[in-house]
């Protein structure tokens, strides 16, 4: 049978637009596709959650696709092997306590497992504002990265979330939004995002899953955003507990859901 161009494009349109319709009124909202955001809308997906991913880069994966300075493999200490087992991903122990893998597998599985979790991935797609109600957040306000990045004015589109997953890694950039936008005061010590500070690999994947929690009403952080929100440490290539902070966050919010 002879290709039809035009019933391609309406096929693409047609399948787009029902994903999208169908995800405007979800229960969270992950913005930011690296291993935590995929970790969570997996795990948030597979737990019956209506999930969507915001992703505003062509590609998914965060930091992780570069492993350490381009060498394209990343170390998992022995608390986050258990989620590279869950996802299938191959990792080798290099000595007692440490496992590699290869990093575009990671990737490639993580995005997998969430969407055969079920959850919506949008990539391409920017979060530029928040909706606040009521003193929460309860929604978000999304555009095509290529209006962001030409600058043009163009106006939104809006999501209803019940809550929302700031995983947007060393900028925290859904909950600096906040802050700067509506002058709220976050659940840190000195009420405002307070800055990741310099490499300590031990000391940030400790932190990472202390501070993957509610950072205001309705808006959670995960991952980097969770360190660089409450002013500890990044860690570099290992990512355990990114993996581990993905799956916190996850638990967290669905045990606020309830049944």
């Amino acid at each position: 049978m002879p290709l039809n161009e035009v019933t391609i494009t309406k096929a693409i349109i047609d399948r787009y637009t029902k994903k999208l319709t169908d995800n405007l009124s979800i229960d969270v909202g992950v913005v930011g596709g690296g291993p935590a955001g995929l970790v969570a809308a997996a795990k948030l997906a597979a737990a019956g959650r209506k999930v969507a991913l915001f992703e505003r880069k062509l590609s998914l994966g965060g930091g992780m696709w570069g492993g350490g300075m381009m060498f394209n493999e990343i170390v998992v200490q022995e608390e986050g092997k258990r989620i590279l087992d869950e996802f299938g991903i191959s990792a080798n122990s290099f000595r007692k306590g440490y496992y590699t893998a290869d990093s575009v597998e990671a990737v490639a599985a993580l995005v997998l497992g969430a969407k055969q979790a079920g959850a919506a991935v949008f990539n391409l797609v920017s979060a530029e504002d928040v909706v606040v109600r009521k003193g929460r957040v309860s929604g978000l306000v999304i555009n095509w990265t290529a209006v962001e990045m030409a600058r043009l004015h163009v106006d939104p589109l809006t999501v209803a979330c019940k809550y929302v997953v700031d995983a947007t890694g060393h900028a925290v950039e859904i909950v600096r939004l906040l802050r700067r936008k509506m002058d709220v005061e976050l659940f840190t010590e000195t009420g405002d995002v307070m800055g990741e500070r310099s490499l300590w690999a031990d000391r940030a994947e400790t932190s990472t899953l202390e501070n993957t929690r509610e950072v205001y009403p309705g808006i959670y952080v995960a991952g980097m955003s969770a360190n660089a929100t409450f002013g500890s440490y990044r860690m570099g290539p290992i990512f355990g507990g990114m993996l581990l902070s993905g799956e916190a966050v996850a638990a967290e919010i669905d045990g606020k859901l309830g049944k």
